[in-house]
């Protein structure tokens, strides 16, 4: 079988380069200048999406951010959990936000309908292009990681994880550090499917805390839950609905 040329591969790999990778990209060489002259244009773009993001959601005032696995499939029990959990959720006066994709992001877009709430997806750009889910009443797109984080934590009274993988566990742990640190101050934490989270619970007791890396009130941020009606009862009476005014 024939292999593909070289410049088959650099045609590939420049359809599938992002904008967080160029921005983030360091100059070589004789690329320098080009570098140096193109990145203070790329603020423009920058500033475009934070203005669209607080344009788009700035009517948003009671909404919980919920977190887990793209690769859930319908089956998994996490994702008929992740979608009583939303339906909860919605029924409790809350819209609920996610990354727009499947799995866990999309049975909570789905509980969200299931309870006539606000859905709302907030979409990144990837090298292999993340369709948006079809349970969204209102889609946001991104070019820039951190300028959906920003949206994430801004428009949250409340955030919730289900189990996933690096991309989860980045956002909980910006979540906990925000809280840590109080740049965010009356936004709970939830930790939906003990099971799974119990081993990184153990080692931030034995070990985390145990040697002085946090403080044992640290492990008080979070709450971990395993029942929809609990997760919604817990969030309705820890949050002040305002989640997101103290940035």
């Amino acid at each position: 079988m024939p292999q593909p040329s070289s410049s088959s591969n650099a045609d590939r790999a420049a359809l599938t380069t992002t904008a967080d990778e160029i921005l983030l990209e360091k100059p070589r060489g004789i690329e320098r200048r080009l570098f140096t002259s193109t990145d203070p244009w790329r603020v423009f773009r920058i500033m475009g999406e934070f203005v669209q993001g607080f344009d788009e959601l700035a009517d948003i005032r009671a909404a919980v951010s919920v977190f887990g696995s793209a690769r859930s499939r319908p089956d998994d029990p996490m994702y008929e959990l992740a979608r009583r959990t939303a339906e909860c959720l919605g029924r409790a006066g809350f819209a609920v936000i996610t990354g727009a994709g499947p799995g866990i992001m999309e049975a909570s877009n789905r509980g969200a309908r299931d309870a006539r709430a606000m859905s709302i997806g907030l979409n990144i750009e990837l090298p292999n292009e993340q369709g948006a889910n079809p349970y969204l009443d209102r889609l946001v797109n991104f070019r820039y990681f951190f300028v959906r984080k920003m949206m994430l934590v801004k428009y949250s009274s409340a955030f919730v994880f289900f189990p996933g993988g690096f991309g989860t566990l980045d956002e909980l742990f910006e979540s906990l550090t925000l809280l840590q640190t109080e740049k965010i101050r009356n936004t709970p934490v939830v930790l939906v499917g003990s099971d799974y989270w119990k081993p990184l619970l153990k080692w931030l007791k034995k070990t985390v805390a145990h040697e002085g890396k946090i403080a044992p009130e640290d492990l008080e941020l979070f709450e971990v839950l395993d029942d929809p009606n609990e997760v919604a009862r817990f969030i309705s009476e820890s949050s002040d609905g305002h989640g997101g005014d103290s940035i």
